[in-house]
C-alpha cells in the first residue's frame, strides 16, 4: 500500500512538474512573431517612411506594417526599429521640427501601445533595447548644423516615459549595448570623434574615448572584443580598459566613406560597405569583409560589387540582408546574398530601406 502510495504521490508530482513547465512559456500568438522587419527610412520632406514585413520563407512583403494593423500611417521618416519580448519601438523622425517621435507597438501583433513625442524625443537615431529599458540616441533640436546638445534617452518600457536624459554632444547616433555599458558613436557631420561609455546600471558617463574620426561602435567579436569604425579606419578596442588594441585601415581615399558595418553570425568576421558620389551625386561603391584576426583589410577584392542603403546579417540563418534604394520616390528592395556573396533573391519592400531587424 506504501509502494502504491508513493508511487502515485510520484507521478501526481511529476505530472504537476510537466505542466507548470509547459505553462511557463506560451507560445507568441500574432502575425509578426518571427521574420524580418525593414525598415524604411522614407523621403524625409514627405514623411512616408515605413516598416516593412516577411517571414524568411516568403518573397513578397507587407509593405506597411503599422499602417495595415492601426488605419494611419507613422507620419514621418522611420529611423530605427528594435523589439524585445512583446515590447516594439520605433524612431520616427518627421520634417517638421517638433513632431519627432517614439512608437511602441506589440512586437508580435504590432497594435500600437503609445506615443513619446517633443520635447523628450527630438531627432531620434538608433534605439537599443535591455531588459526593460530603451535606449534612443536624439540629436536634440537642431539649429542649422549645430549639433552641440544631443543626448540618450533612457525610456522605461513599461511605464512608457523618458527617465532620463544623458547628455552627448556631436550628434550622438551609433549605439551597442554589450556587459552592462552602452557604447555611443557620433555622427560624422555633427562634429563629434568621442565614443562614449555609459554605465547601465548608474546611467552616467563613465569613459570618453577620442579618435580621429566619428565613432561608429560595432559590436563584441567572439573575443569579447569592442570594434569600433572610425572614418577609414576599424579599431579593436578593450571594453574593460578602452585601450585601441587594433588599427585596421581602410583604404586612403578621402573621397570615399566606410559604412554600414556588421558582424557575421560567428562574430569573427565583419562586412561593410566602401562607397562615395559621382559626379551625378549618385552613391557608389563596394562591400568588403575582413576577418577579427586580420592584419589587414584586403580592398582588391570585394564581397560583392555594389554598395547599399542598409546592411545586416540575420543570426538565424547568416544570410546577408542588403538595402537597395533606386530613388527617394520609389520602392526599395531587401536584397538576400549568401556568406560568400553569392546571390540569393531580391524582395521588394518600401522607399529606402536602411535597416533590418531579425527576430
Amino acid at each position: 500500500m506504501r509502494k502504491q502510495l508513493s508511487r502515485l504521490l510520484f507521478f501526481t508530482a511529476f505530472s504537476v512538474l510537466v505542466w507548470s513547465c509547459n505553462q511557463s512559456e506560451p507560445t507568441p500568438k500574432g502575425d509578426y512573431v518571427a521574420g524580418v522587419f525593414v525598415i524604411n527610412e522614407g523621403n524625409f520632406s514627405q514623411n512616408n517612411g515605413t516598416i516593412s514585413y516577411f517571414t524568411r520563407e516568403q518573397t513578397t512583403a507587407e509593405a506597411d506594417v503599422f499602417s495595415k494593423v492601426n488605419g494611419s500611417t507613422l507620419k514621418g521618416g522611420v529611423q530605427g526599429y528594435a523589439a524585445i519580448g512583446e515590447h516594439g519601438v520605433i524612431l520616427v523622425d518627421n520634417f517638421t521640427a517638433g513632431m519627432d517621435k517614439v512608437e511602441f507597438v506589440n512586437s508580435n501583433t504590432f497594435q500600437h501601445l503609445g506615443t513619446i513625442g517633443s520635447p523628450d524625443i527630438e531627432n531620434p537615431r538608433e534605439v537599443v533595447l535591455a531588459g526593460t529599458k530603451a535606449y534612443v540616441s536624439c540629436w536634440g533640436n537642431i539649429a542649422g548644423n549645430n549639433y552641440s546638445q544631443g543626448y540618450i534617452a533612457v525610456i522605461d518600457l513599461n511605464t512608457k516615459k523618458v527617465n532620463k536624459k544623458i547628455n552627448i554632444s556631436g550628434g550622438p547616433e551609433n549605439l551597442v549595448f554589450a556587459g552592462g555599458k552602452l557604447f555611443a558613436g557620433t555622427v560624422s557631420y555633427g562634429g563629434g570623434k568621442t565614443l562614449t561609455v555609459i554605465d547601465a546600471a548608474t546611467e552616467t558617463i563613465v569613459k570618453s574615448i577620442t579618435l580621429d574620426a566619428a565613432a561608429t561602435p560595432i559590436g563584441l567579436d567572439a573575443n569579447g572584443k569592442l570594434w569600433v569604425g572610425a572614418g577609414l579606419k576599424a579599431l579593436r578596442v578593450d571594453p574593460g580598459s578602452y585601450a585601441v588594441e587594433t588599427t585596421l585601415t581602410i583604404g586612403s581615399d578621402a573621397s570615399k566613406s566606410a559604412g554600414n558595418f556588421a558582424f557575421t553570425t560567428d562574430l569573427r568576421s565583419i562586412i561593410f560597405t566602401l562607397s562615395y558620389f559621382d559626379a551625378n551625386f549618385d552613391p557608389k561603391g563596394e562591400t568588403y569583409k575582413f576577418g577579427i584576426g586580420d592584419s589587414q583589410i584586403n580592398l582588391a577584392t570585394p564581397l560583392i560589387k555594389r554598395v547599399f542603403s542598409g546592411l545586416s546579417i540575420d543570426p538565424s540563418q547568416g544570410l546577408i540582408y542588403a538595402g537597395v534604394t533606386p530613388s527617394y520616390a520609389q520602392a526599395g528592395y531587401a536584397v538576400r546574398y549568401r556568406s560568400d556573396g553569392s546571390l540569393v533573391d531580391s524582395i521588394k519592400v518600401n522607399v529606402a530601406p536602411t535597416g533590418f531587424f531579425f527576430k
